[in-house]
């Protein structure tokens, strides 16, 4: 089996994060230096909502980010989850697992972590995303974390229906996702469980990842998601591949998402075909009506990242519309993702 040169997959806001990390490749930096490289390009975008400097905040108005890296050819990865204060946290993850014995370090302990390291700390709102945050207090909004006892006894559709579809090409959807019964009408507040995550395989045939996200947007603090959980938000196994997820992060917590979609490679699946089997387990196991469309589909949407040992590559969404980037001797460019479930005509 000949292994190409480099391949790369990424979330659809990925595009400059994987040109960045080639070069940094093809300059001789290691792999993972590369990938964190490249992400911190989106990490210090302020208009990308989702990730890094700019990230919409938790219900207290306070940016929480996570993120995790891993490294293929050692299986080791590294982590942080609810750090406050510190932009790069892609480069502290590959930190904890350089420096220390642990895979995950969370809030307080994260950030005495990266003050050892003389990590710059700074506020993370921008203009926009503090507006945003205003605006969405001003709303009383029911798209937070907390469900109301109708929720709670399945008796009225739930706050999850109504987050942006981050990734989205469909311009009905750019905005929001159709709660259940609702195909069109965004919340005024931004919302988002935009995530960057990014899968890559070297000239050597190795295998790395990494993810990082402001998570979901007016959390309850000290929520995490899938994100920097190794086996759900990534993994990657130098023997067979690597996979990543965006989206709601608890329906990918609760299947071990990426850990799934390496596992079905491993088992002979294409990447896209390991994807949607993801999604399909997701969606099956999805039963409260809180979350669930008027079809009984989910009213969220969840997007798997793959990249097999031998370069091929492939994603798929939970609904029809969505893209991601990938990176060959072609370059990088975006592509529309397999789906799960077509958008009903007409809507």
């Amino acid at each position: 089996m000949n292994t190409p040169s480099v391949r790369m997959i990424a979330s659809w806001n990925g595009l400059r994060a994987v040109a960045v990390a080639a070069e940094g490749l093809a300059s001789g930096a290691p792999l993972l230096d590369a990938l964190v490289k490249g992400v911190e390009t989106v990490e210090d975008d302020p208009d990308e909502l989702s990730v890094g400097y700019g990230g919409l905040p938790n219900e207290d108005g306070i940016v929480e980010l996570d993120a995790a890296v891993m490294h293929g050819p050692t299986h080791r990865a590294g982590a942080v989850a609810g750090v406050r204060g510190v932009r790069h946290v892609s480069r502290l993850a590959l930190e904890v697992l350089r420096r220390t014995d642990h895979t995950l370090l969370v809030g307080e302990g994260a950030l005495k972590f990266a003050r050892a390291l003389g990590f710059p700390e700074e506020s993370l709102l921008t203009d926009r995303s503090r507006k945003a945050w205003l605006d969405w207090k001003a709303e009383l909004s029911t798209r937070d974390g907390w469900l109301s006892e109708a929720e709670r006894r399945g008796l009225a559709p739930g706050a999850f229906g109504t987050a942006r579809w981050a990734g989205s090409t469909d311009p009905a959807r750019s905005s929001a996702v159709p709660g259940p019964g609702d195909s069109s009408t965004p919340p005024s507040a931004p919302f988002t469980y935009g995530t960057v995550h990014l899968s890559a395989l070297d000239g050597a045939g190795e295998v790395s990842c990494l993810t990082s996200t402001s998570g979901l947007s007016y959390k309850i603090a000290g929520r995490v998601g899938d994100s920097p959980v190794v086996g759900a938000g990534l993994y990657a196994d130098n023997a067979v591949g690597s996979a990543g997820a965006t989206g709601r992060g608890e329906a990918v917590l609760q299947v071990c998402g990426a850990h799934a979609a390496v596992t079905r490679m491993g088992a002979g699946d294409s990447p896209t075909e390991a994807c949607l089997w993801v999604l399909r387990h997701i969606a099956d196991r999805t039963r409260e009506k809180r979350l669930l469309d008027g079809n009984g589909r989910p009213a969220f949407n969840v997007t798997l990242y793959a990249l097999r040992k031998d370069g091929a590559m492939g994603s798929a969404s939970m609904h029809e519309g969505y893209e991601h980037v990938v990176l060959d001797e072609r370059g990088a460019r975006r592509e529309p993702c397999a789906f799960l479930f077509e958008r009903p005509r007409g809507v």
